[in-house]
C-alpha cells in the first residue's frame, strides 16, 4: 500500500472570538490544523510600552526595592 501525500493549501481566517470554539470543534472533527499567530517578545514588549506598563529603576537595590512593594 502506497501512502500518498494529499496536497494542503494554508488558508487565514480571522472570525469572531464567539465563534473559535466552533471552528476549533469543526477543523478536529475535519482532521484539519489551527495554528494561531503568536506575538514575538519585541512586539509584546512595544505593547507595555504603548500601555505605559514601564518602570525606572536608579540602580539596582532601587530595583529590588520596587519588586518587594
Amino acid at each position: 500500500m502506497e501512502a500518498a501525500t494529499i496536497p494542503q493549501r494554508l488558508v487565514q481566517l480571522s472570525i469572531p472570538q464567539s465563534d473559535y470554539r466552533f471552528v476549533r470543534s469543526l477543523s478536529q472533527k475535519m482532521g484539519w490544523t489551527i495554528r494561531r499567530k503568536r506575538k514575538s517578545g519585541l512586539e509584546l514588549a512595544m505593547e507595555d510600552i504603548a500601555a505605559g506598563r514601564i518602570y525606572h529603576a536608579k540602580d539596582a537595590a532601587d530595583l529590588i526595592q520596587q519588586c518587594l512593594q
